[in-house]
């Protein structure tokens, strides 16, 4: 186990995702995340850990479970939405892309993010 407990793991795991570490971030993250599986920042920088890692399915996991604990998270929403792109899963992006950009309308980045997964679908590629 690192040394400190579950919040400074919890610190330590953002300055390394902001250091562009994210690997490291996501053990880290993961194993204050088993230990406070309770909380919603521990849970949501561990998704945008393992999205900037590559572990596009990990993300996908960990931002539905944010979904599951509340459905009206915009920001789970869309993370969802970009790790599906990134995974190739359009349909599951679009869907989530188009619940970030509705409940957000003042976010033109989510609305951008769903014109491009959108673009993709009709033309056909992954």
């Amino acid at each position: 186990m690192p040394d400190g407990d579950v919040y400074e793991w919890y610190q330590r795991g953002l300055r390394l995702l902001a250091d562009r570490h994210p690997d490291a971030a996501a053990t880290l993250l993961a194993r204050a995340a088993a230990a406070e599986p309770g909380s919603r920042s521990i849970r949501e920088a561990l998704a945008r850990a393992q999205y900037d890692a590559g572990r596009y399915q990990d993300s996908i996991d960990s931002f539905s479970s944010l979904i599951a604990l509340n459905p009206t998270d915009d920001y789970a929403q869309f993370g969802l939405g970009l790790a599906a792109d990134r995974a190739g899963e359009l349909n599951l992006a679009a869907e989530h892309l188009a619940l970030a950009a509705a409940m957000r309308p003042d976010l033109p980045h989510y609305a951008r993010a769903l014109r491009g997964v959108r673009a993709r679908l009709l033309r056909g590629t992954a």
